[in-house]
């Protein structure tokens, strides 16, 4: 420990993200990237910015982000705030939303960010067991919640809430906020923000990283009452007035608006994780329900670790959690077609 450190910082125990290693002919299925890269109108809008325009700021509001997000999901620009990547977003929200004298409620299995930014800005929290299947159980979020947030589909376990379970607890909760995390709803799951209009106590969250395969260039966003908006706003403005460069606004509105490409890239993904789950399965795999760009499985006679390491062998990386209730499962991202043939040879090999 440094004598240099805050208090602070002793106390924090940071988020560990996927590994990203330089292994030859890597087949990387750790770390939920996209297997197809961005939309070609994004690459051509980010290329144009590469002149001696760099030397200005970016428009510090993202406007015309903000106003491409709007446009897409029916809302006004004033509803809509964006930042350096959905985490950026969330850490935002953490601050100016969640922090209250009753604790924050959120999954006990679920995206590992949560504690941190609970430790970072002093966050009571509980974390809600997930049920028997491993699906979040909306009823358990009860009275002593001073706020909530879940994601929508869960990571890592891929299962997605009906909306209506959603608006359900939106109705019985509408005393707290409540922020519900789709940084993988385009590959299966109903999102939230149709009901923002209707409960100014929802934010929704989510990024360009997963289905616009954009997660290079950090741009996450997040739809909500104009109140709760101006509050993200605050936080954002006393921490980082330009959170997006021009090259990041430029591709993120050209890749909002490439429609075509989005719906081509996702359906892909969602038809190779259908496949895959149905070969996993016939190999001995348990596959949870998943609306993710991901799987979450197990089988019965082979340790998951064992497995991870001996994939890793073969130049295949998945993404192990040592963590209570799911050490034995892996969590494996849906390449392209051919990625996925070569991890189920390596598993019908190894089972």
């Amino acid at each position: 420990m440094s004598q240099f450190w805050s208090p602070l910082v002793s106390t924090l125990s940071p988020y560990v993200p996927g590994e990203q290693p330089k292994i030859a002919k890597l087949i990387k299925l750790n770390t939920n990237e996209n297997p197809y890269g961005p939309s070609p109108r994004a690459i051509t809008a980010m290329q144009a910015q590469l002149g001696d325009s760099l030397r200005l700021y970016p428009n510090a509001e993202s406007s015309t982000v903000r106003q491409a997000v709007a446009a897409m999901h029916g809302v006004s620009e004033a509803n809509v705030f964006v930042g350096n990547g959905s985490d950026e977003v969330l850490a935002h929200a953490f601050a100016a939303l969640l922090k209250h004298p009753r604790p924050l409620y959120f999954p006990d299995i679920s995206y590992s960010f949560y504690p941190v930014y609970c430790g970072l800005f002093d966050i009571a929290f509980k974390q809600v067991p997930l049920d028997e299947g491993f699906g979040i159980r909306l009823a358990d979020y009860d009275e002593g919640a001073g706020a909530i947030i879940f994601p929508n589909p869960n990571a890592p376990t891929g299962r997605a809430l009906p909306l209506a379970e959603i608006e359900a607890l939106l109705q019985a909760r509408s005393d707290v906020p409540v922020i519900v995390d789709e940084a993988y709803v385009d590959f299966g799951a109903e999102s939230a923000i149709p009901l923002v209009v209707r409960y100014p106590n929802l934010l929704v969250v989510q990024t360009l990283s997963k289905s616009r395969s954009l997660a290079g260039l950090r741009v996450g966003f997040a739809v909500g009452d104009v109140a709760l908006i101006e509050a993200l706003t605050r936080v954002k403005d006393s921490f980082n007035s330009y959170p997006l460069d021009r090259i990041a606004q430029a591709g993120a509105v050209a890749a909002l608006e490439d429609r075509e490409w989005f719906e081509q890239t996702r359906q892909r993904i969602i038809a190779s994780r259908e496949a895959l789950v149905v070969r996993m399965q016939a190999l001995g795999f348990e596959v949870l329900p998943s609306a993710a760009n991901f799987v979450f499985a197990r089988h019965p006679q082979h340790d998951a670790a064992q497995l991870a390491a001996k994939l890793r062998e073969r130049a295949i990386l998945v993404r192990h959690f040592r963590s209570p209730r799911i050490d034995q499962f892996l969590r494996i991202t849906i390449g392209d077609e051919a990625q996925c043939e070569a991890l189920l040879q390596a598993l019908a090999a190894l089972t």
